[in-house]
């Protein structure tokens, strides 16, 4: 039954009809399951994160209108008032200042009520300031690779190319054709080559493998679209735009996706062969990849579009490829012609990195039931590492170095995160401070979202945070604070001066039990700008203690500096390794 455009079944049900929800539940929470695979690829024991942890779901979001913001405010108020510890959010929108981002009025909510809200940064990458949900007491996941790959090579000529599938079976040597010479009457060959539904002749393309292009309809229809019209195999090769990101999809016949760079070979062929022949062969899921973590060109990156002085996304999880739960109530690939059902599948995004990192979190709260939301997210960050494992820094999928606008903080290690040494803890007094340095001039209540706000969420933030309490934090009595100076586990300074210094403060928490002296190794950015930590070391006799020091950033080239420069500084006692990415520029906006 439809009622307005939406399925009242769907609206009135907890089920889950799109598979996401399943998917990113299962990643956090779910428990040991042996024998679990995608389509028989990746064979193994599947677990969540947080693999003995007691997981709740809350739908706000639909099949057929997708996520109202108010709903998933509601949901957010929802769990924390039934008790949970962490809250998964793989969805977001565009950035928008806090007052008027409902995630983070919810999240700010979730943070003051103990609870760790763990969010997407979104999957706009790789162009530069698309990262989402950027208010400071988010912990916001970017996506990246792991070490195991669904290969499948087209072979043609003297050539062999790798692609990615999770295609069913082999197709042995036959003709192979590119789609812009199999165009059906009345068709250009700018449709055909997209291999689009009705543009294919099937007196071309029956009983041949059709090179196909990306773009213009779905992956997996493509392959649909080859089908219908006798084709018995297909090669998706990503035009110049979609540049070598490629996706292990479950195709409907035997398929290989390849990345541009490979299939410029692929058309030399085609074009310069009269009668062109290839194969395709699909192979079971090969693990010891390497490099990996590569961050995923669909991540979201920074810098931060509302408040530079805050580093985002703040670290990098598994994202590409990642086996989970998923929903009878919906096809494998979400297609209206797809009849497949699975109880596990396959899917790429921040929405899959999310709940990795958020099943971290799970297993810190565990282990440290009274640690603030602050102090686990500093765990999770500082552990972090910029590694790969071919002993090469963490890379963009162009093979090009990654940055801390890619990666955060870098790939998160959960093992490290449960020992992390020293945390940076962050208060609802920092919050607040932070939050009117962004508005100093505004003398209202802080709710504790510094104004203007909305007017249509005045009733709501009113019942939220109290504003009509004895003692309302006002902005205008907030002491002078500088935005850079959140006690946040990364540092991110902007707009310094083109000759000047800026000196940066922060403070660590000692939650080892023993005593210990740590002492800081600065990594200097490359050019332009020169860190200089004071003091140079701390010692903490008490677990709990806290003690202060300060980052002085000095440009010494200011066209150097005009750009951004990465560093970082690490605090080591010889047991704990706790790094902060630094982040530096002359640029204001």
């Amino acid at each position: 039954m439809e009622v307005q455009g939406l399925n009242q079944t769907d609206l009135n049900s907890p089920r889950d009809y799109v598979g996401h929800g399943s998917h990113t539940l299962s990643t956090a929470g779910g428990g040991f399951v042996a024998g679990a695979s995608a389509f028989g690829r990746g064979i193994g024991t599947a677990k969540g994160g947080s693999p003995r942890a007691r997981v709740a779901s809350y739908k706000a979001c639909y099949a057929a209108s997708g996520c109202s913001s108010l709903d998933v405010l509601a949901a957010m108020l929802a769990a924390v008032a039934d008790g949970v510890h962490v809250l998964s959010l793989s969805l977001g929108g565009p950035p928008s200042d806090y007052v008027a981002d409902t995630i983070a009025i919810g999240a700010f909510y979730a943070v003051q009520k103990g609870v760790t809200v763990v969010c997407s940064a979104g999957n706009s990458g790789p162009e530069p300031g698309s990262v989402s949900n950027l208010a400071p007491w988010i912990l916001t996941v970017a996506a990246s690779t792991m070490d195991r790959d669904f290969p499948a090579y087209v072979t043609f000529g003297n050539n062999t190319i790798k692609g990615r599938s999770l295609s069913n079976g082999t197709q042995p040597a036959r003709q192979m054709i590119s789609g812009d010479k199999a165009n059906a009457a009345n068709q250009s060959a700018d449709n055909s080559t997209l291999c689009l539904a009705g543009t294919l002749d099937p007196a071309k393309v029956s009983g041949k493998i059709v090179v196909c292009t990306r773009g213009g309809n779905g992956r997996v229809e493509k392959g649909l679209v080859v089908k219908q019209a006798g084709g018995i195999g297909m090669v998706l090769c990503n035009d110049a735009s979609s540049g070598n990101e490629t996706v292990a999809d479950p195709h409907l016949i035997p398929a290989v996706h390849c990345s541009y760079s490979s299939c410029i070979h692929l058309f030399d062929y085609l074009q310069s062969t009269e009668f062109p022949v290839g194969d395709i062969a699909v192979e079971n899921a090969e693990l010891g990849v390497k490099p990996a973590p590569v961050v995923a060109d669909f991540s979201s990156r920074g810098p931060n579009t509302i408040t530079p002085q805050i580093l985002k996304p703040d670290i990098t999880a598994p994202g590409v490829d990642v086996i989970a739960a998923y929903s009878a109530e919906v096809s494998a690939t979400g297609l209206p012609f797809d009849d497949r059902r699975v109880p596990y599948n396959i899917l790429s995004g921040t929405s899959m990195a999310c709940p990795h990192v958020a099943g971290t979190a799970g297993l810190i709260k565990a282990k440290y039931p009274d640690w603030s939301p602050a102090m686990i997210k500093s765990a999770i960050m500082t552990t972090a590492s910029t590694g790969a494992n071919d002993n090469s820094q963490i890379q963009d999928q162009s093979g090009l170095p990654a940055t801390p606008f890619s990666y955060g903080s870098g790939h998160a290690n959960p093992a490290l995160a449960l020992d992390p040494g020293l945390v940076y803890d962050t208060t609802l007094e920092d919050y607040t401070n932070f939050l009117c340095s962004l508005k100093p001039t505004q003398p209202q209540n802080l709710l504790p979202i510094s104004v203007p706000v909305p007017t249509p969420l005045l009733p709501l933030l009113s019942i939220l945070f109290g504003a009509n309490a004895s003692n309302p934090f006002l902005c205008s009595k907030a002491p002078s604070f500088r935005p850079e100076n959140l006690n946040y586990p990364s540092i991110s300074a902007a707009c310094l001066s083109g000759s000047g210094t800026a000196t940066v403060k922060r403070r660590v928490k000692n939650v080892s039990p023993a005593s210990s002296t740590y002492t800081v190794r600065v990594v200097q950015p490359n050019a332009g700008v020169r860190i200089t930590v004071r003091p140079s070391t701390l010692s903490f006799r008490e677990i709990y203690e806290e003690k202060s020091f300060t980052v002085r950033l000095e440009v010494y080239d200011a066209a150097a500096a005009s750009d951004y420069v990465f560093g970082s500084i690490e605090w080591s006692d010889g047991n704990h390794r706790v790094r902060s990415s630094v982040v530096a520029t002359t640029k204001c906006a």
